[in-house]
């Protein structure tokens, strides 16, 4: 049986893609969704994507499905409770006992509900592509559709950092009950054909803490749009000025290290941080209290992608202080700019960022004292920042482009429609027998 990625007119695809919340402008889902469905799109497919909120802005060739959730975890009022006007099918009935016991309820209702829209258009799409919901419903629709998913990186990681950071018993336990979604989705992973891994590390880390076997899983790292995300000679560089992306303000993300570091900077000279996020309300507004950085840090969110290249080309450096990344969009946006890139070694950042000095500016993960050494080696010398900014971009170019991403991801779609199994449900839904032969 062979395998083809031939995107001629005979291999353009109808693809149903399911993300449980597409956040515009910040994080991983919702980037990944706009960028990878409008690169298929380029490549000649059929897209449509199938949302919860907040919902993904998408290129407008790809149609959006609105399947609204209860919104209980949106930016203006996080976990809020729903009044019972809102209750309206056995979804959200299903959302809202998990939310009221404490366990994130999004992926599973999702699934459910996307399970519930997909199922009477069985015969329109030659296959289910899901952006890291796994959600038992997600086990249905492959029952009836060939399916393939997404998972960017084990979210055991955020568990384990949250558990870890936890003051008390009390908040651990709450933590766990939380993150009790994680284990569905490792079942859920084990069972689908193919998972789709964005780094090496990721690859590791998914087969250790969730059990997928090794050989159900690919390697298709994410991408950049190089002409979006570019050098930007005509805006100068403000002295002192660093950025930072904080999609989620959650421990991985190693937000409380980048302020610690900053204090530290700030005896001894002029430091200012943009951070393009939304804080908790708690614990990183207590923390910018205690460290007396009010006036030093400034938010951003929901701006558009052409904004954020501006505030890249306003910095001076850009800093990834995670403590753990599966793969990190944010970085590989930032080198695309020509900024110079602070990063520290945690998860697959040294497989994503390179060699210290060379196109990027690496210390250790969890060590305010490390990452303020670090800025300051940066920030004090101009002739290395604009060469290891040159070199960061560079490495982008070669490696990380979303018509890549696409064309591997394309790839993915044609083996697992070439599985025994997918050619039966192709054939029982009246679609098109694709990816193989004959």
């Amino acid at each position: 049986m062979s395998v083809s990625a031939s995107t001629g007119p005979d291999q353009s695809l109808r693809i149903a893609y399911l993300t449980y919340r597409g956040k515009p402008h910040v994080g991983g889902q919702g980037v990944y969704t706009r960028h990878l469905t409008s690169a298929l799109a380029d490549l000649g497919h059929h897209v449509e994507v199938f949302s919860g909120q907040p919902y993904p802005v998408l290129d407008p060739r790809v149609p959006l499905v609105q399947l609204p959730s209860l919104d209980t975890f949106n930016d203006h009022y996080p976990g809020r409770f729903p009044a019972y006007w809102e209750i309206k099918t056995r979804y959200d009935v299903l959302e809202l006992a998990q939310f009221s016991t404490g366990t994130f309820p999004e992926p599973l209702a999702f699934s459910y509900r996307a399970l519930r829209a997909l199922r009477p258009r069985a015969g329109q799409f030659d296959l289910v592509h899901d952006n890291q919901c796994l959600g038992y419903g997600i086990l249905a629709i492959e029952k009836r559709i060939p399916t393939i998913a997404t998972l960017h990186h084990p979210i055991t990681k955020d568990r384990q950092l949250e558990m870890a950071h936890a003051p008390n018993w009390r908040k651990r336990r709450s933590v766990a009950r939380w993150y009790s979604f994680v284990r569905m989705q490792g079942r859920v992973a084990s069972r689908l054909p193919r998972i789709v891994v964005v780094s090496e590390s990721s690859i590791s880390d998914i087969h250790t803490d969730m059990g997928v076997s090794l050989d159900r899983m690919r390697l298709v790292p994410v991408g950049v749009d190089p002409a979006l995300f570019r050098p930007r000679p005509d805006i100068a560089r403000r002295p002192g000025r660093l950025i930072t992306t904080a999609s989620a303000d959650v421990a991985l993300k190693g937000l409380a290290f980048l302020l610690e570091a900053l204090a530290k900077l700030r005896t001894e000279r002029d430091v200012t941080l943009t951070v393009i996020g939304t804080p908790k309300a708690g614990t990183t507004m207590d923390l910018l209290r205690s460290l007396g950085l009010g006036t030093a840090v400034e938010f951003v969110s929901g701006v558009p992608d052409e904004r954020i290249v501006e505030l890249y080309a306003e910095a001076e450096l850009a800093v990834v202080p995670s403590l753990y990344e599966g793969f990190s969009l944010p970085a590989i946006e930032a080198m695309a700019t020509g900024t110079a890139v602070v990063a520290t070694d945690g998860g697959a950042l040294p497989e994503v960022t390179g060699r210290d000095g060379e196109t990027v500016l690496q210390c250790r993960a969890a060590d305010a004292d490390a990452l303020a050494a670090t800025i300051a080696r940066g920030l004090d010398g101009a002739e290395l920042r604009t060469r290891v900014g040159a070199a960061g971009r560079a490495r982008v170019l070669d490696r990380w482009t979303w018509r890549r991403c696409a064309e591997l991801t394309v790839e993915q779609y044609h083996e697992v429609l070439a599985m025994p199994a997918n050619i039966d449900k192709s054939r029982r839904n009246g679609r098109p027998v694709h990816g193989a032969a004959r």
